[in-house]
């Protein structure tokens, strides 16, 4: 089987152009062989390799990816590792649904966390929390009052924080109120992803800048690469919108296009004006309309706005420019107060979801499994599902699996043009009916 979209990595990414340089592991140029091969060093793909050599200390395992780390899709989004679901459901099922969520997700953060202190990762990682905002009244009413009372369902805690108290907290004085919950990292995703590629354990083996142009599943598992080939008998996809590609969950994926912009680094009196605030993320409780904003460590202010419907996976250089421009002219809307930070770099990420919010997981051959669509929530769901594949995989009993399978499966979408047409318009109605949240 013939792989005729390959990943392309346009160097725009904000998050490791402001990091040091890194030499990345060599690319494949002969023929190999191993017990495992995982496919893909996102976040899924890094925590699959890592645990399947955890769980088979003898075992040979090759990663491989068509970029490097740290600049695919995992690399590229916002830098949260949210640990609870944007709407809860109030009634019993969707509140147990809500709590088996939690638990995958707090288990990747831990998992995540206790790598980046035993090898001392320097990705900005901090418990601070995040603030899910609205913009108006109305969104409050809507949108944030309803998930403050099934957080409290739950039994989980927030601080509803409106009006000055929001601004002295966040500095800007854009948001009517918010609902603080205490649980989310903020890391650099970019710092993250090396820091994970680079302490793998010694029997992977990564090879970067290798894509993989071709596969066969006829006595195993063969991928030829340009001027090389890896044979295994059982394989981990963690590919996520290209997974369809190799075969697995055609026509049940969608791919969109998200666009971020990195301002430069605020000065001392900028830093002021803004109050002088510590760090924060901002989600939105609408996020197809509203944007998502980041106050990083180093004092840049992340936002993120702009998702476009993009099968595949495209955005030029005048796409970016446009952007940028857009991006600026809402920064200046929600920080008065510094007229001249100017955006220093935009970037286009990557998303993959399904109809139903449900992921490509398990097993989908009988030596491959799958760890793919992650549904925007990449640093959590792709840490629990490449774990919990590389677990089956290796049949090693773990009680998350039950609560990764409870999410279900991705749903068939309908053909093209159709699909094309049917989503394009759910965006419409989404940005035209939810205009107030802008």
């Amino acid at each position: 089987m013939e792989i005729t979209h390959l990943p392309h990595d346009d160097r725009t990414n904000g998050w490791s152009a402001i990091l040091p340089p890194r030499t990345p592991h060599p690319s494949l140029n002969t023929d190999v062989s191993a017990d495992f091969v995982v496919v893909g060093a996102g976040y899924a793909g890094l925590t699959a390799a890592r645990r399947l050599a955890e769980n088979r200390p003898d075992a040979k395992i090759i990663l491989v990816d068509g970029g490097e780390a740290g600049e695919n899709a995992s690399g590229r989004n916002s830098g949260f590792g949210i640990d609870l679901p944007h709407n809860v459901g109030g009634d019993h099922d969707e509140l147990d649904d809500s709590r088996r969520f939690m638990d995958l997700a707090r288990m990747a953060i831990d998992y995540n966390e206790a790598l980046v202190r035993k090898h001392n990762i320097q990705c900005d990682w901090a418990r601070r929390g995040k603030y899910h905002t609205a913009v108006t009244t109305r969104g409050a009413f809507e949108l944030l009052q309803p998930f403050a009372r099934e957080l409290d369902s739950l039994g989980e805690p927030f601080r509803w924080v409106e009006g000055d108290d929001l601004e002295r907290e966040i500095g800007s004085p854009w948001f009517t109120a918010a609902v603080y919950t205490p649980g989310c990292v903020l890391m650099n995703p970019a710092a993250l992803c090396r820091g994970l590629a680079d302490t793998l354990p010694d029997n992977v083996t990564f090879y970067e800048n290798t894509p993989v142009t071709a596969v066969d599943y006829a006595g195993g598992i063969t991928l030829e690469t340009p001027v090389g080939s890896i044979r295994a008998p059982k394989m981990i996809l963690a590919v996520n919108g290209l997974a369809g590609q190799f075969g697995f969950f055609k026509n049940h994926l969608l791919n969109f296009t998200a666009h971020a912009s990195l301002s430069r680094q605020l000065t001392e009196q900028e830093r002021a004006a803004l109050g002088n605030v510590d760090s924060w993320g901002i989600t939105p409780a609408n996020a197809f309309v509203s944007i998502t904003m980041r106050l990083t460590q180093d004092h840049r202010i992340l936002i993120r706005q702009n998702i476009h419907y993009s099968p595949l996976r495209n955005c030029t250089d005048a796409d970016r420019a446009r952007i940028r421009r857009d991006h600026q002219r809402m920064f200046l809307k929600r920080f008065p107060m510094l007229p001249n930070v100017t955006m220093e770099h935009t970037w286009t990420g990557y998303v993959c979801l399904s109809r139903n919010g449900s992921p490509g997981f398990g097993q989908v051959a009988p030596n491959a499994w799958s760890a793919v669509c992650q549904n925007a929530v990449g640093v959590t769901k792709g840490t629990a599902s490449g774990l919990l594949a590389a677990d089956q995989a290796t049949n090693v009993e773990n009680p998350l699996i039950s609560h990764m399978e409870s999410l279900g499966v991705a749903d068939a979408l309908p053909p093209e043009p159709f699909l094309g047409l049917g989503v394009r318009a759910r965006l419409l109605w989404e940005n035209w009916t939810n205009r107030h949240e802008h």
